[in-house]
């Protein structure tokens, strides 16, 4: 009887001293998934949906136009004549970077993100050069349209995909993935230009390329830009662009520069509304394209060394980008 009692006694306290240890150990499990959760990636921590580079204005506006894509006569006339000029800029410059290339298909074996690729309307043409291409755009409508007209060329099946998305919500998965990343006529729709380009550079490979087509911002660009060709001549749709958002080359260069990309080349871009042609120009008071590469050892660089080797890239880009310029001219 009296070891019934004991036993009864102690039932209690072994229960209490069990139950404390389960807490204890509940509650330590718990802080070390929490210090887990928040020891994320660097790039989870920096680009969350809070802060995304798309502007949910502009999406309205494209969700608006997204039936016009591949309408030739319509209000993106403009950019299907830019591909006479953006494909062989893509083109010639990747080709710098490979010994041999397959004619038919040169940019076969080269991984290219479009972002913000709209209907289509530069991704395909580039996957007809061979190169493995994926566009991304944060317009549903947009990737609908693109998804339907690539079924017409079974060539592409392999060769394109199509995702509804940011350039921020892919970055995790696609770190160092892309031999080039292209960005026509985006950035002038974008809301946090440093966070974009950031994102342009931890998506790409070492010595990768970023193309760039965008607008300046100048006085001519409001005039012909925004007031011309929008409120005049009706080429492009009213509201489509905002001047504030335009960006100069200088200011373009000084952020891809800072992040950590050399900038190869800048050429202008004209537009000729009655012919309905571009052509290159040494003047990019208003349209322009750019270059520029991911600098393998731009962070081990000591301060100094970094100056001094980018006052020398810069005249060496300069010299390049006019000569680039002339070639171009004379074609």
């Amino acid at each position: 009887m009296n070891q019934l009692t004991r036993n009864l006694q102690i039932i209690p306290r072994l229960f209490d001293v069990y139950r404390t240890m389960w807490f204890r150990s509940y509650w330590m499990t718990f802080s070390c998934l929490n210090k887990i959760k928040s020891c994320r990636p660097p790039w989870k921590r920096l680009y969350n949906t809070l802060q995304t580079t798309v502007d949910s204005n502009e999406v309205k506006t494209f969700l608006a136009l997204a039936h016009k894509w591949w309408d030739e006569q319509g209000v993106y006339a403009p950019l299907h004549a830019m591909n006479d000029l953006r494909v062989p800029f893509i083109r010639d410059n990747l080709l710098k970077t490979v010994a041999n290339h397959q004619p038919a298909k040169p940019l076969s074996g080269m991984k290219i993100l479009d972002v913000g690729c709209g209907g289509g309307l530069l991704t395909e043409p580039l996957g007809r050069l061979g190169a493995s291409v994926i566009g991304i755009d944060p317009v549903d409508e947009n990737i609908k349209i693109a998804q339907h007209h690539k079924s017409f060329d079974p060539v592409l099946d392999n060769r394109i995909e199509y995702r509804v998305c940011s350039l921020e919500e892919i970055v995790g998965e696609t770190t160092e993935t892309f031999d080039a990343v292209i960005a026509s006529e985006v950035v002038e729709h974008v809301i946090d230009l440093e966070t974009f380009i950031k994102c342009c550079h931890q998506v790409l490979k070492p010595d990768g390329s970023l193309f760039i087509t965008t607008i300046n911002q100048t006085q001519l660009s409001y005039a012909l830009g925004i007031v011309f060709a929008e409120q005049i001549a009706g080429i492009v749709p009213k509201g489509t662009h905002t001047w504030e958002k335009f960006v100069s080359p200088e200011n373009l260069e000084s952020v891809l520069e800072s992040n950590g990309l050399s900038v190869q080349t800048v050429a202008g871009m004209l537009y000729n509304p009655f012919s309905g042609y571009w052509h290159w120009s040494e003047n990019a008071s208003i349209n322009y394209a750019a270059h520029a590469v991911r600098s393998k050892v731009q962070e081990h660089q000591g301060p100094t060394e970094f100056v001094s080797k980018g006052e020398t890239e810069e005249l060496g880009d300069k010299a390049s980008t006019s000569l680039w310029v002339h070639e171009e001219l004379k074609k």
